[in-house]
């Protein structure tokens, strides 16, 4: 195969020149290129993309993808290691029905989530993940609208995807590029699985690399944002990566994030078993300045089942099982006795043997003015009830019913006016019922 993208681009102009070398006159070290106007917007809240978005929003990885199909040499992907923080590292594996009761929990108890994606343990696009992962955007999309879809990937499986991620609404997706020379590749992987073989050496780097490539190129088409990440191996491939980074930046990534090398013994890694070291981090400045173009450098080389803000993961608070809960709208906080949309709070519930639990209460916008719906508020209220099973109201119209409905919260009328210890009960009899 051989690199059409960058084939059709020719070499760099001049003035391509000046913007990616470190030496020119006003690129100095830690300066990044402004973002576009007309990307401002897409970016503003997405914690990885927007320059000082990581401080004011969160995002949630949702570790569903089981399979890969490269093995890389720092790379061990790794259950029940809660205390570490790297690519990969999962508590477990998801099914997307847990992933999006997940995503619900955390959207409902994080005001701040922008930002749903999915970034392992395996790759989400090979083979084996594909499935797991499209089932699980998908619910997402119904369960949480308007949250950002990101996934990240080594690329390996990327061209066929680029049109069903952008369909699905997927507006940031990440590349793990590592090289362009196949030798130099030969060093970074073991494997590749591609068309039913395991290929090895520069034979699998080079069709990994004009897969990456390809794949660049097309999310490019699709006008979808593309971020490249690299590992900086010392002695392997530093010299290598500003030739990576123009090649990329030309193909029209958004920003290139270099990585340090994380390779300590305990991790089980090839490179770490090996004795590779990671870059210092004069040396991490170094190959990022000559870089070049919008470097990203507050990366947290984030575990695969994140949460949170960038550096203040929040896993362990939602590393459980979902708890089942029901809101109900209630006017005088005694009973089932209040239209959806004239709700400006809903009570939340955990009901259980024991009776049921009061979690607390959530305050929502006014749906219904003047005895209509408002397009606009909709979205906030089931986003601020993504965590429950159920809504129970005393009334409820046929717009409010389907959106619920569809983002997996049933609406309930049947206790309308029952007190609310006996509506939730009557309403757990029923459930016990169903799955009986």
């Amino acid at each position: 195969m051989n690199r059409n993208p960058l084939a059709v681009l020719g070499p760099p102009s001049p003035a391509e020149n000046c913007r990616y070398d470190a030496g020119c006159a006003g690129h100095g070290a830690g300066q990044e290129e402004p973002v576009p106007p007309e990307l401002a917007a897409r970016v503003a809240d997405h914690p990885c993309y927007g320059p000082g978005a990581d401080h004011r929003f969160a995002r949630v990885h949702l570790a569903v993808a089981p399979a890969c199909n490269i093995q890389c040499h720092y790379c061990n992907r790794k259950y029940d290691c809660a205390g570490e923080s790297r690519p990969g590292v999962t508590s477990r594996r998801l099914t997307p029905e847990e992933a999006v009761a997940r995503a619900r929990a955390v959207a409902a108890a994080l005001p701040k989530l922008s930002v749903v994606g999915i970034a392992g343990p395996g790759d989400p696009l090979a083979p084996g993940s594909a499935a797991h992962t499209f089932a699980t955007l998908e619910g997402v999309k119904r369960a949480l609208p308007g949250i950002r879809l990101c996934v990240s990937t080594n690329g390996l499986a990327l061209p066929e995807q680029v049109d069903r991620l952008a369909d699905l609404g997927v507006e940031h997706v990440t590349v793990t590029v590592n090289m362009l020379d196949p030798e130099v590749g030969a060093r970074i992987y073991a494997w590749v699985a591609w068309k039913g073989r395991r290929h090895t050496g520069a034979e699998a780097a080079r069709i990994l690399s004009d897969r990456q490539l390809e794949g660049i190129a097309r999310l490019s088409a699709r006008g979808v944002l593309c971020k490249v990440n690299s590992v900086l191996v010392p002695g392997v491939n530093d010299a290598h990566l500003p030739e990576v980074s123009r090649a990329v930046q030309r193909l029209g990534v958004f920003a290139h994030n270099v990585m340090p090398l994380l390779s300590a013994p305990e991790h089980g890694t090839h490179y770490g078993l090996t004795g590779q070291r990671g870059p210092t981090e004069a040396e991490l400045a170094e190959v990022r300045q000559a870089c070049g173009g919008r470097q990203m450098s507050h990366c947290r080389q984030c575990r695969a089942d994140a949460v949170g803000m960038l550096g203040e993961d929040q896993n362990a608070r939602f590393a459980g099982p979902a708890p089942l809960r029901v809101a109900v709208a209630t006017r005088d906080g005694a009973r089932v006795d209040q239209h959806f949309g004239h709700a400006t709070s809903f009570r939340v519930y955990e009901p259980g043997p024991g009776g049921a639990r009061l979690v607390e209460e959530r305050a929502v916008a006014h749906y219904c003015r003047g005895g209509e719906g408002e397009d606009d508020v909709l979205p906030a209220t089931i986003r601020a009830l993504a965590d429950c099973r159920a809504v129970l109201v005393a009334r409820i119209g046929r717009c409010p019913r389907e959106e619920l409905r569809a983002a997996g919260i049933e609406p309930c009328e049947e206790q309308a006016y029952q007190p609310i210890e006996a509506a939730l009960a009557a309403w757990a009899a029923a459930q016990a019922r169903e799955v009986a």
